[in-house]
């Protein structure tokens, strides 16, 4: 029997399947690669789903550099063609979506730090500027925070409507405002300066006040409500 075989769903015992293991034990008592063939479902002619499971993961080498696949990198494994790497790329954001979701819940913010904590994971590795809203309850817990615009801000057309969808949607009593410099240096730029002071009175108008504005940069940041660059 040559490896391929080996790998082969029917020749494996029926409990030790990985949908038979993953209703009967949970998602919990499964390796990442049994995981990932339960999403793939199946494999190609002369490689078993269990064998490209095996093969993406060792591709990749963690979890970490498997979250941030795209798809295009999905797609430069023997096997794993666009459409499968579309479904593993949909799989792996929908369970870092509800990661996120989990964490944020009952996170107080207090003071900038505590908001430049919340993303800064997310932001900082960024090649582009990512604008972010994040969502406040009355007490100053986080409901939730969104990514509303990517690009410069001259550039990415930045516009009330987006800034306070989500806080509408969700009912939030205020906002928090945060976006990354590529470059690393978070000092804040004209455009910024400008951006914050039109959101803070579109803020006023609609009843929803913004708290602060940081700017991300690497290993760093600016409130530019702590530096006193804009009257909030």
């Amino acid at each position: 029997m040559n490896k391929a075989s080996t790998y082969k769903i029917q020749n494996i015992p029926e409990d030790d399947r990985p949908r038979e293991r993953l209703q009967r034990h949970g998602p919990e008592a499964m390796s990442t690669s049994e995981l990932i063939a339960v999403i793939l479902g199946s494999g190609m002619k002369g490689l078993p789903v269990l064998q490209l499971s095996q093969e993406i993961v060792s591709h990749f080498g963690s979890l970490e550099k498997l979250t941030e696949a795209t798809v295009e990198e999905f797609c430069q494994i023997k096997g794993l063609g666009k459409a499968k790497a579309i479904q593993l790329k949909a799989a792996i954001s929908l369970g870092m979506r509800a990661n996120k979701a989990s964490k944020v819940q009952q996170y107080k913010i207090q003071n900038p730090k505590h908001a430049y904590h919340l993303i800064k994971d997310q932001l900082e590795k960024e090649k582009s500027e990512h604008f972010v809203v994040i969502l406040q309850d009355v007490k100053g817990c986080v409901i939730n925070y969104h990514t509303v615009a990517i690009g410069t801000l001259s550039n990415s057309l930045i516009h009330p409507r987006e800034v306070f969808y989500p806080a509408i949607r969700h009912k939030a009593a205020s906002i928090i405002l945060a976006h990354n410099h590529p470059s690393g240096d978070p000092t804040p730029s004209t455009e910024d300066i400008d951006t914050t002071r039109q959101l803070i009175e579109a803020g006023k108008m609609l009843g929803i006040p913004i708290n602060d504005h940081l700017i991300i940069g690497k290993g760093t940041f600016t409130s530019i409500r702590q530096e006193g660059i804009v009257t909030f």
